[in-house]
């Protein structure tokens, strides 16, 4: 049993791994990329259900996590409520824009969204907007070029690669007059400085990272401690100099040869262990 499995199609909820670590540094966790089913944002809703289902119920029975978290925004918009259904006893937390915050921000009430096609054309985001930003104008942008090249080559890509690779989304966005941009899509937080920094000071860059951790811990400190610490710390022997647990980055397949040396600077650079092929 461990006390957090993250789930994405690829690398992109890395970052909300880390950041959960970084404020729970004892806790026990796994990453899980679904990369033999990659890219997830031009799948049908059904499709993406179904591989979802399949890969979360794998997950469970080999690592019985004690929260689920979906780092996936494509993912969480599509099927989050049904593996509600189908794994009732497992405790999910999901990723969506964060549209809220987002409006908080936003002088010019307009705001965008920079996401998968899927999730780009998901209802869910307009009852979102309805719910917390009704006074914003909401502009999308489906970018499955930027994401392909934030899972396959951005690891290893100069900076000035980096840079060009998410200009025209900044572009676009600010040819829009929007002053708050919303990463709707978990793989963009991988360069969320290189975005902000191409978007300048008078845009804000903006994620649901913060919300979604936060959301993860209170359950397990609601449900699995009861004022003591009944949650998994592991093992000494897999804890870093600074104290905090390495998680294990397991992936579901190979897309080419090269896969395995870009995996191993993510592993060098996020400080995880390469747990192979599940």
């Amino acid at each position: 049993m461990v006390d957090f499995v993250f789930l994405d199609s690829g690398t992109g909820g890395i970052p909300y791994l880390t950041y959960l670590l970084k404020k729970r540094p004892g806790v026990s966790s796994v990453y899980i990329a679904d990369t033999k089913n990659f890219p997830y944002g031009e799948k049908t809703h059904e499709e993406i259900v179904k591989c979802v289902v399949e890969i979360v119920r794998k997950v469970i029975e080999k690592f019985a996590p004690r929260i689920f978290v979906i780092a996936c925004n494509t993912m969480s918009v599509n099927a989050l409520n049904v593996l509600r259904e189908v794994f009732p006893d497992t405790q999910f937390v999901g990723t969506v824009p964060a549209i809220k915050l987002a409006a908080s921000f936003s002088k010019k009430k307009k705001i965008g969204l920079l996401a998968t096609r899927s999730t780009v054309e998901n209802p869910y985001n307009i009852d979102l907007k309805n719910h917390f930003a009704a006074d914003c104008e909401l502009v999308f942008r489906a970018d499955p070029e930027l994401i392909s090249f934030i899972e396959k080559k951005s690891f290893t890509a100069s900076e000035e690669d980096c840079i060009n690779a998410v200009l025209p989304a900044v572009s676009f966005f600010k040819e829009k007059g929007c002053d708050v941009i919303i990463l709707g899509c978990t793989h963009f937080l991988n360069l969320s400085d290189v975005i902000q920094k191409a978007a300048g000071e008078n845009v804000k860059v903006v994620d649901s990272r913060e919300g979604v951790v936060n959301r993860a811990l209170n359950i397990l400190d609601t449900c699995f401690s009861f004022g003591e610490k009944k949650y998994s710390l592991g093992s000494q022997d897999d804890s870093c100099d600074d104290g905090q647990k390495k998680s294990h980055l397991f992936i579901t397949g190979f897309s080419s040869e090269k896969d395995k040396n870009e995996y191993d600077v993510i592993c060098s650079k996020y400080n995880l262990e390469w747990g192979g092929i599940l």
